[in-house]
């Protein structure tokens, strides 16, 4: 028995493109004789479908190429493959979250998954009923199968993972029961979660003493990043074959042997996070029909390492760097902009604000009589460089991708319509310190961003002599902070704690209006942040 691991990047909608790739797959796996092919859950369908599924024509359109993909497959092979399917139920939500298994001449096997997630990103009660785990087995030349789907495995309380679940299903099956575990996943990547997937299989294989063949979605989805690193463990617990991180990738196991393909990756944690982030810019871009974008470059480190990720997400002739100086800016802003865009091969423009701003400001006083100098007139100069990023969005239908960090989104150190505008956040689930490390990834080998940025003291350059540490604390001190109350949900014990608990609060406004975050950590801002922008309490 020969089982493929087809670990594809499906784009939610594209049901006729997701379809043709899984037959791509399931005709190089039959070539190295596979004898079962196993697609990431919903790979047909894409994930996650979200409200979508308010609209019945897009699972008919699914449902429709699923059929032709059950008719166009080889003989002599079981394909398993997630897709949306219809519950039967009188009662109850219109849809299953399903495996489904095709043999070419058989009616298809259904089987439907039985905990949905409704916790951070994930919200699959809305729509979806849930199945019976407990009955989804198959035999199929001679070996018994146990069909899971992601979470269906996720009940066990472990130390690191405490189980949201009162009940484990997993636990009604009996030991020995099958002699493969199949799990399809959608499971988004975050910094910890490899090693806490490999415990929750370890465990699953071991209560059954059976392998279990892991088969998850690579790619990137808004804001939601899949880093696939499928794999196989054998019943004691041991990976025996694994798949690429952040790449799609076919991987085919034999039972018998207990060998498959390995895939050595021993990439650090600031190293998954920059794949991450690359993947995440891709997809974003690619799947909503762009190829190009561009940022303003600041001559500070956010700016510089968003163009970095940048360019190895679509190349250098697809990114255009903007410097904007202003009435503020040193002149070595502009200067290390552009010997940046020099070093990544990137086209570099500069768009300067200063007379828009004096004509700003002019037409304001001459309503309101003299200001003084304070807020106002920094924020106009971000928002003056804002709406120049976005005329070139409009000029060439470029994709503008704003530069803030987590720091500056928790505290609100950020300007709506101005810093903030852009089609994408790449690195705002990234701490200071964070975007430092990966600046020096970047300079591992050469120096691509170039030193004076990486030394010079961070600053908006909104007035004279500004630095951010005038307006924020010391950012390594900030970075705690941000971990504690934001990813550790750890209640504020110090006066700077309590300092940015407050701001966090105070701020939810602007975050609700932000582009989309691309997420690498277990609570970032976005999607799964669901707290109220009108509230007092202070935790």
């Amino acid at each position: 028995m020969r089982i493929a691991l087809g670990q594809i990047n499906s784009t939610v909608g594209d049901f006729t493109g997701n379809k043709e790739k899984i037959l791509d797959y399931v005709v190089r796996a039959h070539d190295k004789r596979a004898d079962v092919i196993v697609f990431p859950e919903l790979a047909l369908f894409g994930y996650s479908p979200m409200d979508l599924l308010e609209r019945p024509t897009a699972v008919e359109c699914q449902l429709k190429e699923l059929s032709d993909l059950h008719k166009q497959l080889p003989k002599d092979v079981a394909v398993i493959v997630g897709a949306v399917t219809k519950s039967k139920k009188k009662t109850g939500k219109p849809y299953h979250n399903s495996a489904v298994v095709l043999i070419k001449g058989k009616k298809p096997i259904v089987f439907n998954k039985e905990l949905l997630p409704t916790y951070d990103i994930f919200d699959e009660a809305r729509y979806v009923e849930p199945g019976d785990m407990c009955k989804n087995f198959f035999k199929f030349k001679g070996t018994r199968f146990h069909v899971t789907i992601c979470e269906d495995i996720w009940a066990w309380d472990l130390p690191k993972n405490p189980s949201p679940y009162l009940e484990n299903p997993l636990k009604k099956v009996k030991k020995n029961s099958s002699d493969v575990i199949i799990n399809i996943s959608a499971s988004p990547f975050t910094h910890e979660k490899f090693e806490i997937r490999k415990a929750i299989i370890k465990k699953t294989a071991q209560h059954i003493n059976a392998p279990v063949v892991y088969v998850n979605l690579v790619g990137a989805q808004d804001e939601v990043i899949f880093d696939g690193a499928s794999f196989v463990m054998n019943a004691k617990g041991k990976i025996c074959s694994e798949c690429l991180m952040f790449e799609e990738d076919l991987n085919v196991f034999d039972l018998e042997t207990e060998k498959g393909g390995s895939r050595e990756q021993k990439l650090s944690a600031i190293e998954s996070t920059r794949a991450a982030l690359v993947l995440g810019i891709r997809d974003f871009v690619r799947k909503n029909g762009m190829d190009k974008v561009h940022l303003g470059l600041s001559g500070g480190i956010d700016s510089a390492v968003v163009a970095c990720l940048a360019v190895d997400a679509l190349g250098p002739s697809k990114v255009t760097g903007i410097t904007l100086p202003g009435p503020f800016n040193a002149p070595e802003s502009k200067t290390l902009g552009e010997k940046l865009a020099k070093n990544l091969g990137i086209r570099c423009l500069n768009f300067d604000i200063g007379e828009s701003y004096e004509a700003a400001v002019g037409s304001l006083e001459a309503e309101m009589g003299k200001l003084e100098f304070g807020l106002t007139h920094e924020n106009i100069q971000a928002r003056l460089r804002g709406t120049l990023l976005m005329a070139l969005s409009n000029k060439e239908g470029s994709m503008l991708l704003t530069t803030g960090n987590k720091d500056e989104y928790a505290t609100g150190y950020s300007t709506l319509y101005g810093d903030m505008c852009g089609g994408l956040a790449p690195i705002a689930d990234l701490v200071k310190g964070e975007v430092y490390e990966v600046a020096q990834l970047y300079n591992k080998e050469s120096e691509v961003i170039p030193k004076g940025i990486i030394t010079r003291a961070p600053s908006a350059e909104l007035r004279p002599n500004q630095k951010d540490q005038d307006s924020l604390p010391e950012y390594d001190k900030l970075d705690e902070g941000v971990r504690k109350m934001l990813e550790e949900l750890k209640p504020a014990k110090s006066e700077m704690e309590r300092w940015l608990m407050n701001a966090i609060v105070k701020n939810e406004f602007k975050r609700w209006q932000a582009p989309p975050i691309l997420k690498v950590t277990k609570r970032s801002f976005g999607r799964g942040r669901r707290y109220p922008i009108a509230n007092k309490f202070r935790f």
